[in-house]
């Protein structure tokens, strides 16, 4: 293990740097700081123009591009969801949604402040995909709020009839989710909302609704003007292309990684420069995925591979674990969901609480084995009956921290961990990361 010093975790975000994979051609990001502007994103061959809505959407079905926000779902099906009723609705609205409420991710943010028109672009196309004459840009920081700004007002005369907006929100967990956004364009909370109908049957203003993530929209412009098989020419064939990775803790500054989908996980802690001798687990795909024990350093950094080994890839927030407990750090998680929950659902506002008392006693050793038997049948009963995720979120991390550190868990039992008897991990918001200013 590391010899470094066990401390309790500060609340205060930490700088992102941003690096891809050596001797490859990113797609997405660069490596300086500096702001992309309007010529600078032209001449490398950004705002094509616009395909006929048939071959792009064929071209982003064969492509095979899956959500980056989190649930991973083919955005070639929801684009033709949306289409459909776009036609009975004699129209459609699309959202570009980058409230990026997880804390241990950067990717969404940095492509806003970076990199605002390929964020726009991939807007624009998906726009005219689905048949929309209106979208918004949802987000809750307020320096991507006014890159975004600026890039609209300079591409306004290439965005031609398609009318969009930016809408700032306050920052939350739950404000990213769909519903959470469509409710706040509407003019309502950003909190979510009961599903049906769904934002592609009826979102902003009553309208067949698509919202998509931002890194998901940055990715369509190279399909667009590449196609399919060159997109699929990295990757694997269920999860093509790339993805970006915010990888924080093991000590090591945080960096946001443009790498390719399949990438063995142990690559990408050499590149980072962390031992897998020194990793206890990983706080996987942030917080909803849950703790994953040492198992993970087998698998492959995509959606099959993740998946098999009882966690996923969500929006690609990558948090070691090495010198904290895992114990400490989901109950430091499972806090998180009792203080941001929406506070709509009974379930979820009792059971986030229920359950994060019981991972804080377990961390101050004062949790007894009723307790413990609680908070593993909380963790399976309680799945599924919130309006959102974030019930899911927790009884993913409650499953997990029981199911996958077991010694940990019995050390804690006993008294017996020497981690936290020298200083347990505390903090609001395990691994936050932050975005250095651009230049």
């Amino acid at each position: 293990m590391s010899t470094a010093p066990t401390k309790a975790a500060t609340d205060r975000p930490v700088p992102v740097d941003v690096a891809s994979m050596p001797g490859t051609t990113p797609r997405l990001v660069h490596t300086d700081r500096h702001v992309e502007d309007l010529a600078d994103y032209r001449l490398g061959g950004g705002y094509a123009p616009l395909e006929t809505p048939d071959r792009l959407l064929r071209e982003v079905d064969d492509s095979g591009l899956r959500g980056r926000g989190g649930a991973g779902f083919p955005l070639g099906i929801k684009l033709r969801s949306v289409a459909a009723h776009g036609v009975r609705a004699d129209g459609a609205i699309v959202v570009a949604n980058g409230e990026e409420g997880e804390p241990a991710s950067v990717k969404d943010r940095w492509l806003m402040r970076h990199r605002p028109h390929l964020v726009l672009d991939g807007l624009r196309l998906a726009a005219a995909a689905v048949g929309a004459r209106r979208g918004h840009v949802y987000v809750s920081d307020a320096e991507s709020a006014s890159a975004i700004e600026t890039a609209v007002s300079d591409a306004a005369e290439i965005l031609g009839n398609l009318e969009l907006s930016v809408l700032v929100v306050g920052a939350g967990y739950v404000s990213g989710e769909e519903t959470a956004a469509i409710r706040a364009i509407n003019g309502g909370p950003a909190k979510p909302s009961d599903k049906p109908p769904r934002p592609f049957e009826q979102g902003v203003a009553g309208m067949p609704t698509l919202v998509s993530n931002v890194e998901t929209l940055a990715h369509i412009p190279y399909i667009a003007r590449h196609g399919a098989g060159a997109f699929r020419s990295r990757g694997t064939t269920l999860s093509p292309g790339t993805f970006l990775a915010t990888v924080t803790g093991a000590g090591k500054p945080p960096v946001l990684y443009e790498i390719p989908h399949g990438l063995p996980l142990t690559d990408l802690l050499a590149l980072h420069g962390v031992s897998p001798e020194d990793v206890r687990g990983i706080l996987m795909g942030g917080y909803f995925g849950g703790l994953l024990g040492r198992d993970v350093l087998t698998g492959t950094l995509d959606h099959e591979s993740i998946r098999s080994l009882g966690g996923g890839l969500g929006c690609g927030a990558i948090s070691l674990i090495t010198d904290e407990c895992p114990v400490a750090v989901g109950a430091s998680v499972m806090s998180y969901f009792d203080r941001e929950n929406a506070g709509q659902c009974g379930s979820c506002f009792n059971g986030t609480a229920a359950m994060a008392a019981v991972l804080n006693g377990l961390r101050d050793g004062i949790a007894d084995a009723d307790d413990l038997a609680r908070l593993e049948r909380w963790s399976v009963v309680l799945r599924g009956r919130g309006a959102c995720a974030t019930l899911d979120a927790a009884t993913n991390v409650a499953a997990t921290v029981l199911s996958g550190f077991q010694d940990a868990v019995a050390d804690h039992r006993s008294g017996r961990c020497t981690t936290c008897a020298e200083a347990p991990y505390r903090t609001l918001r395990p691994f936050a990361v932050e975005i250095g200013a651009p230049l």
